[in-house]
């Protein structure tokens, strides 16, 4: 465990990449098969459940430092991560001995099963038999909130030179639904034929495009598709197997049963493309797919009112072989022909969208709502399928976002390194002379806005909820948000996709921010634009 905490301290005292893969490399080198494995499992966010809840582990620090509990919240508040603040008010009475890092975690991951009692005796031996580093990163692994401060890519790129593989085989190695308490390093890393049955490949990202499409040169050399607004996934089928992949290495087959009938085939493919709701010949709205996200059980009225296609961008691998290397142009011809001998109307091909150059493109992009997409992508036809998000090649041109300008009325502080400061923003439109809060945000202000909006946030505090203040209604900012659809969950009767702060409007009173009905006449518009055309596919 002392090496995992060195580790921990190297990484959080640098910026540097190659300080952070170097602390990674030696630490791989040296730390014991079941250790490695364990420190690639938390850095890649495969963290066991929470076996306490927050509230109960701050009754249990409570207890433990003689504290009353309302300093110990409102302390949270201030400090802004809970286990520093549970690691600065508890303190070391006995020295435990030392454990590794697979040990602590196989416990941890078994505690969840313990009776209440265990599971508290547990947590406050530890508190009480580890010094202040120990407990700090202890409560980190027992929170759920365990981060280190590298990315997927650093912890790759480090565990490829130390097993001397390339880092695209070492992505796809760990890749998938795995955990230390069912696997070993060996196994993870061996060509294990069950194992490779279900497992995806790494996504490739695409960048926004942040300039004029014309700096990337002849249309001719890119393909473009619309950017359809449903779940990244690859379809994995593969000795009739068949599982079902999110971007974020989440196994979701079950959530979508209309693909069942690829199981018990003949086939073996992965594709990559983009879950969305279709009922043969539209893409419905966003918001109808987001009846089935986070459904245990998807009942039958559900696959009735929400069903789902996927809509084919990329086919990776074939009777076997990998073809990411192979030019996009080659892939597309490959998937477009095995879709068409599938001859399914739920999996559909990604057809090109043709223009004959970037200004006529813009037109077609300025009319993607209508297709209930979210603009285009553009991707260069001699690309290969690559690891991660890389630049170059792969573009995602994105229609402008929608704005309303909205007045600011609740505030909250945020966490880490602005724990001091009000960061996290509650937003009102106007219903006659009434302020109706219809959405929160937190990003898209600068440190030094932030810092302006905090002092005016401390200054015209009008009540307190615990962390969240209630302030004078005068500040403007205008909010970007990429849809919005009814909701009976919020007061305003809608609900924002993706909303952050635009910009301050400094130069506009409360009083002339946007109102309820601005937003419905917003919704009513989409609406009607989508039903012109309903997201049919070209």
């Amino acid at each position: 465990m002392k090496d995992f905490v060195q580790l921990y301290r190297n990484l959080d005292q640098t910026t540097s990449t190659n300080a952070k893969v170097a602390a990674l490399i030696g630490y791989f080198q040296e730390a014991s098969p079941e250790d490695k494995l364990w420190c690639i499992a938390l850095l890649l966010d495969k963290r066991p459940p929470r076996p306490l809840p927050t509230t109960r582990l701050k009754e249990l620090a409570s207890e433990v430092s003689g504290l009353p509990y309302w300093l110990v919240d409102e302390s949270h508040h201030i400090v802004g991560d809970l286990s520093e603040k549970i690691a600065l008010i508890t303190d070391q009475s006995f020295g435990l001995p030392e454990k590794s890092l697979s040990a602590l975690m196989t416990e941890i991951s078994h505690l969840k099963l313990k009776p209440q009692e265990e599971k508290e005796a547990y947590v406050l031996n530890h508190w009480n038999g580890l010094n202040r580093e120990e407990r700090y990163l202890f409560n980190k692994l027992i929170g759920g909130g365990f981060r280190m401060g590298v990315s997927s890519q650093l912890v790759i790129r480090a565990l490829a030179q130390s097993v001397q593989r390339s880092t695209e085989e070492v992505a796809h190695k760990l890749m998938g639904d795995w955990s230390p308490l069912n696997t070993t390093l060996e196994t993870l890393f061996s060509d294990h034929a069950q194992a490779h049955l279900i497992r995806p490949y790494p996504f490739y990202l695409a960048y926004p495009l942040e300039e004029e499409p014309e700096n990337l040169g002849n249309v001719e050399d890119w393909i473009v598709e619309r950017k359809w607004d449903g779940i990244r996934g690859q379809i994995v089928v593969r000795n009739g197997i068949l599982s079902i992949w999110s971007r974020g290495e989440e196994l979701v087959t079950d959530k979508f049963p209309e693909f069942r009938f690829l199981e018990n085939t003949n086939l073996n493919f992965v594709i990559d493309g983009e879950i969305v709701c279709f009922n043969g010949k539209d893409v419905l709205p966003f918001a109808l797919l987001q009846t089935r996200i986070g459904r245990k059980k998807v009942s039958a009225s559900i696959l009735q009112s929400a069903p789902v296609g996927f809509i084919a961008y990329d086919l990776l691998e074939s009777e076997g072989k990998d073809l990411r290397a192979f030019p996009l142009s080659e892939r597309r011809k490959l998937l477009k022909e095995f879709i068409q001998n599938l001859g399914l109307g739920c999996i559909v091909f990604s057809e090109e969208v043709k223009a004959n150059d970037w200004s006529e493109l813009k037109e077609i992009r300025s009319r993607s709502r209508s297709m209930s997409c979210e603009g285009l992508m553009l991707k260069r036809r001699n690309s290969e399928y690559k690891v991660g998000r890389k630049r170059g090649d792969w573009w995602k041109w994105k229609m402008d976002a929608m704005t309303i300008d909205a007045v600011m009325i609740y505030a909250m502080r945020g966490h880490g390194r602005r724990s001091n400061l009000y960061t996290d923003f509650t937003f009102a439109v106007w219903e006659g002379e009434q302020l109706i809060p219809f959405t929160k945000a937190y990003s898209g202000l600068t440190d030094e806005e932030m810092k302006q909006v905090d002092d005016f946030v401390k200054r015209n505090t009008l009540d307190k909820f615990g962390p969240v203040r209630s302030v004078k209604p005068e500040l403007v900012f205008e909010i970007a948000f990429e849809g919005l659809q009814r909701s009976s969950r919020h007061k305003s009767g809608i609900a924002l996709r993706f909303p952050r702060i635009h910009r301050w409007r400094k130069d506009k009173p409360a009083k002339e921010a946007n109102t309820k009905e601005d937003l419905y006449n917003l919704l009513d518009y989409i609406q009607h634009e989508n039903s012109g055309s309903n997201g049919q596919m070209d």
